[in-house]
């Protein structure tokens, strides 16, 4: 009988992660003066040793046991093969797809939560502040400090709050507190409410009072957690591509064809696929293809460029596609994909062609997580749909060509907490929102007069 489930024996499991800094280096981080930062600057928000691995040019880091036991709950997570997807589609291809909806937030994000959380911890931190888009970040981390015995405030994007009601439950479960962002609690909150009192929010609003709820406790206890973008992230995310590649050949695949996952700070996209960078520079034929919303196009209309990670400009300038730090996005339901930058590792990788970005409407998206949910039997979050439809895609493409091709996509997360989208698409109460010309011109203003990468 064949299975569609592969699972990698626990002894298997990464002792390291896999840091693609070391074989693509990335701009540094700039200060306002428009020099490279002094990492020590870093320590105001991180402790020392997430600073030294945010720095990092080491190409692996073990991954500490008390870290790993922890993960070992429900890693390493299943590599599942589509069957019922590929027959449905009627197509050549192998489609394969990373579980990661079976850890306790019902997603990737505690690979990094953990971590984090206990490295804070080992440095005598003892509470976290942090953003979360979908509430899937904030779900994470409140977990993780849950099980290190930190304490967490979670600044969550208000339109978000207000969709997913059941995220802020599950922080409340964990020992989180969970804060409608924007809000009245710091100088960047009641800023944007004084121009806008009915503001959706924004990851970036978020980010600006999560690091300024950390900076302005006088204890010196309080640290800044980020769910996405930077190295460090990206870095504990690893334990995904690397259990893949290992799993793939359980299955007998020599290698992917395709790699396809969902892009919004390039978190997961970046677990998935930054493992299978350095064969793609290499010159093995992979394709890498990150997915993101039409409504905020990031890696496939925004400029390569310097820019803050934050609306109100705490953060120092980072290399990568942004749509402005000011962009507050449109109120789709993929919240964690509602983000204006990208991640400067998957940005540098895309500058340089390894990576070849798409993006969707929400529509199709949602199609393709029906069709999925209607195969394969699990209810995929709108973010992790949107890998769904990248893949779809392929399969349809390998159908047109007759090439079975080996397609391996990020299914991030489970969606049994975000129905109300999809009761809002089964309502036919959704469309698609391509980013107009002329909002995103506006708000790429903010970029003019900030340095640009330097790529030669």
């Amino acid at each position: 009988m064949r299975t569609p489930r592969i699972d990698l024996p626990v002894a298997e499991m990464p002792r390291r992660w896999y840091n693609l800094a070391a074989d693509l280096p990335v701009p540094p981080p700039l200060g306002p003066d428009g020099k490279p930062i002094d990492p020590a600057a870093l320590t105001a928000i991180f402790p020392e040793n997430i600073v030294e691995q945010e720095v990092s040019t080491e190409r692996w880091i073990e991954i500490p046991e008390e870290i790993l036991e922890i993960l070992l709950r429900w890693r390493p997570t299943p590599l599942r093969r589509a069957y019922a997807l590929e027959r449905h589609l009627g197509t050549p291809a192998r489609i394969y797809y990373k579980d990661e909806s079976v850890s306790p937030a019902g997603s990737h994000k505690p690979n990094t939560a953990v971590a984090q959380a206990w490295y804070n911890r080992q440095a005598g931190v003892k509470r976290l502040t942090t953003e979360t888009g979908a509430g899937q970040w904030g779900s994470a981390l409140s977990f993780a400090c849950s099980q290190v015995g930190l304490g967490c405030k979670v600044f969550m994007v208000r339109i978000s709050y207000e969709q997913k009601p059941f995220r802020k439950v599950m922080m409340q479960t964990w020992g989180g507190e969970c804060v409608p962002s924007p809000s009245t609690e710091t100088r960047a909150g009641r800023a944007i409410l004084e121009q806008d009192p009915d503001s959706p929010g924004s990851l970036g609003i978020a980010i600006s009072e999560a690091v300024e709820a950390a900076i302005s406790d006088g204890s010196g206890e309080t640290r800044y957690s980020l769910g996405s973008v930077l190295n460090h992230v990206l870095l504990h995310q690893t334990v995904i591509g690397l259990e893949a590649k290992r799993q793939l050949e359980l299955a007998g695949e020599t290698r992917p064809d395709v790699i396809v996952g969902c892009a919004g700070g390039g978190s997961n996209f970046a677990g998935l696929a930054n493992p299978f960078v350095p064969d793609v520079m290499a010159g093995e034929p992979i394709e890498i293809v990150p997915v993101e919303p039409e409504a905020c196009p990031t890696l496939t209309r925004a400029p390569y460029a310097y820019d803050h990670g934050d609306v109100a400009g705490m953060t120092p300038l980072l290399a990568m596609h942004s749509l402005g730090h000011t962009f507050v996005p449109p109120t789709i339901h993929a919240g964690g994909l509602r983000y204006h930058g990208m991640a400067p590792l998957v940005s540098a990788a895309t500058a340089e062609g390894l990576m070849h970005p798409r993006a969707y409407g929400q529509l199709q998206c949602y199609e393709a997580a029906v069709t999925f949910a209607r195969t394969e039997g699990i209810i995929p979050a709108p973010e992790t749909s949107h890998a769904i439809a990248g893949a779809i895609d392929e399969a349809l493409k390998a159908k047109a060509s007759g090439e079975p091709k080996v397609i391996l996509f990020g299914f991030s997360g489970h969606g049994l907490l975000d129905l109300k989208g999809y009761e809002a698409y089964f309502a036919g109460e959704l469309e698609n929102y391509p980013l107009p010309e002329e909002v995103l011109a506006r708000s790429l203003a903010v970029l003019e007069g900030l340095p640009r990468p330097d790529r030669s």
